[in-house]
Order: structure tokens, then C-alpha cells, then sequence
């Protein structure tokens, strides 16, 4: 077998990525070894590239960065058995120690020991990778690559909508970037009542009207909270999911909750935000900051719904490419025009732009 494999690597603590020759990961015994065919960035990734304030506080550098992929497993290690070469896989990116307070209570999406696949741990944007066996999640095998590799953002969307009630609730989803765009599906799937998506890009806002969006709101163009309070009667939104991680829009959506209301938080701010507390005191809002995906009871709740109803993740792909065009992929998803951009291993020297034919007139700008 070939000793090393092209990666994209965060080489240096500054903006930008490195690609190059790297060696082959090393499979410990209770790892398996797999051949990754399809990877997606992340807004994670996106952090990690342009070299913000939270990557310098939480990446390790000189590693293979990435951690939303699919591929077939090609060699397990001697202590797997749950896992067999040619299956068809992703795997939960929270590698945690199993033995800590939160991981024994239920609570190891939190374990405060916890090395995270692409950014603590070598990743996935490379031909192949090496995951914990505890970590793999089979899939289907008819489910093509491109889409089985969002299952990992699909899984922050799940645990961000299901940590409270949602059922008849109108809810506000602050950040049509693409896990706010899973959002807006898979709060329609379980039963929310009226949704509504605010953004600033109008490219992002069409898709997050293709996605099942209610109401759409460019929050740069009028006052959201006013806007949220005249589409709910006055009273706010009794469900807000914070995906955009703007400091500004953080505390629009908390202004925009209903009294009484669920707000839970996914964005990632790039520094620290200046809160008015009294907005969740006087209020009375629940607050609750989201992680990743509940170990592993997420992952059973995703594949219900993806086997169940359609939650329209091939909407969600507007571009593939080979990994050798990382730059232009990564300068598409700072200008905000795209949607989920894939990199397909089998491919060299491709970019591409997937057509939607279900593009609709925006119901609210």
C-alpha cells in the first residue's frame, strides 16, 4: 500500500491551508481505516481557514483538517467488530474518554475531555482517514457520497431543533447558512408551526425558501425583531435558533424571542459578545448552548427522519470540486453565494455548480 496521500493541511497559525503530501494515518486496534470519496466544508472549516479568534484559542495546527465526509471502510483493526471492510461510513467527529462525570450520565457530547476530529485531530480533507470504530455510522449504501457527508452538520441542525419543544411552535431561525438552512427542514419535518429565516445574503435566503422557510427576512434592510414581532401577532417567536454566530444578530434573536421562549445557541462568534442580560431575565428564556450532535442519540433521531420524510439535502449542494481548488471553494464560502460545497476525491482539477431546478420567488425580503 502507498505510504503517503495528498491532505489539506493547516500547516501555519494564519489564514490559509497548505496542500500536500502527508503521511498515511496510522489505525490503531480499535480504529478503522477509511477511503474517504466525498468531504464538505464546514462554517468550522471556514473559522479554521481564515484564522479567526476562536481557531487560534481551539486548533491544533499541523494537521489534516476537515471533519464531514463519507467513504467505504478499507481495514479494521483487530479489536473491531462492528465495523467491516467495504462498509459505507461516516462517523461521529467528538472523540471522548467514556469515563468522565458527563460522558457515564449521558452528557458525552459535553465531556470536557473530548478530541474533535479536523480540529483537534487529524481529519478528513485527504484521500483517506482513520476513525474510532465506537465512532462509525453505517450507511446506506444506495445513499450517494455527496449527501451522505452532511450528515455531521445535519446532526448539529437535529440537536439544535430537538433540545426543546417544537411542535405548533413559531420558530425563528437567525443564520440561513447551512445548518441553518438543515434547520428550516427539519423543524418543518417535526411539526413546527410557522417558520421564519433571517439572513443578510439574498442568495442565502432563496435557498432558505427553498428549503421550506415560511417567511424569509434580510435583517440588514429593516429591524428583525420588529419584523418577527409583525409576523407573530406581537408576541415574538417562541422557538429562536441561533446559527449565525454575529454578535449583532445574536442579540436581535434574543430581542425577537417571545416571553417564556426556547432560545438555543449554535453559532460560533468569532470573539466575545456584549449581552444585554436583561433580555433573557425579564423575559424568562430558556437558554441553552448546542455542541455538536447528543452521543449518539442524535445520530438514531437524524437517520428516523432522513429514512421517513425528505428533508431536501441534495437542495442544499451548490458546488463540487476536487480538493487541488480548495481556494476557490473557501473564497465562495466567505462571499456567502453558495450553499453546501463538496469535495469529490475521484475527480481532479474540477469545479463545478450543481442546478436546482426548484428555485422560487421569495415569500419575504
Amino acid at each position: 500500500m502507498q505510504k503517503s496521500m495528498t491532505g489539506l493541511v493547516k500547516e501555519h497559525r494564519a489564514p490559509g491551508a497548505i496542500l500536500k503530501e502527508v503521511p498515511l494515518p496510522a489505525m490503531g486496534p480499535d480504529e478503522v481505516f477509511v477511503k474517504v470519496k466525498a468531504s464538505s466544508i464546514c462554517g468550522t472549516d471556514v473559522h479554521i481557514y481564515n484564522w479567526d479568534a476562536w481557531a487560534e484559542k481551539s486548533v491544533v495546527t499541523g494537521n489534516v483538517f476537515g471533519h464531514e465526509f463519507a467513504g467505504i471502510v478499507i481495514e479494521t483493526g483487530d479489536q473491531v467488530r462492528n465495523v467491516q471492510v467495504g462498509d459505507h461510513v461516516s462517523a461521529e467527529g467528538h472523540m471522548v474518554c467514556g469515563t468522565c462525570k458527563a460522558c457515564r450520565t449521558g452528557n458525552a457530547h459535553v465531556c470536557q475531555h473530548t478530541r474533535s476530529f479536523g480540529i483537534t485531530a487529524p481529519g478528513c480533507f485527504a484521500e483517506y482517514a482513520v476513525v474510532k470504530a465506537e465512532s462509525v455510522i453505517h450507511n446506506d449504501p444506495d445513499m450517494p457520497f455527496e449527501l451522505a457527508c452532511l450528515q455531521d452538520p445535519l446532526g448539529n441542525a437535529v440537536h439544535t431543533v430537538l433540545s426543546g419543544d417544537i411542535v405548533g411552535k413559531s420558530v425563528l431561525i437567525v443564520g440561513a447558512g447551512l445548518i441553518g438552512l438543515m434547520a428550516i427542514s427539519v423543524a418543518k419535518a417535526c411539526g413546527a408551526g410557522l417558520v421564519m429565516a433571517a439572513d443578510v445574503h439574498t442568495y442565502r435566503l432563496g435557498m432558505a425558501h427553498r428549503m421550506g422557510a415560511d417567511i424569509v427576512m434580510n435583517s440588514s434592510k429593516a429591524s428583525l425583531p420588529q419584523l418577527v414581532r409583525d409576523m407573530t401577532g406581537g408576541e415574538g417567536a417562541e422557538v429562536v435558533l441561533e446559527m449565525s454566530g454575529h454578535p449583532g444578530a445574536i442579540r436581535d434573536g434574543f430581542e425577537a424571542a417571545a416571553h417564556a421562549a426556547r432560545v438555543s445557541v449554535l453559532g460560533i462568534p468569532a470573539d466575545d459578545v456584549a449581552m444585554d442580560m436583561g433580555q433573557i431575565i425579564f423575559k424568562g428564556l430558556r437558554v441553552e448552548g448546542i455542541t455538536g450532535r447528543r452521543m449518539h442519540e442524535t445520530w438514531y433521531q437524524m437517520k428516523g427522519l432522513l429514512r421517513n420524510g425528505n428533508l431536501g439535502l441534495d437542495k442544499l449542494v451548490t458546488h463540487t470540486c476536487s480538493l487541488d481548488r480548495f481556494e476557490e471553494a473557501f473564497a465562495l464560502m466567505n462571499s456567502g453565494a453558495c450553499g453546501k460545497i463538496v469535495f469529490l476525491n475521484e475527480l481532479s482539477n474540477h469545479f463545478e455548480e450543481v442546478k436546482h431546478s426548484s428555485d422560487q420567488t421569495l415569500l419575504h425580503v
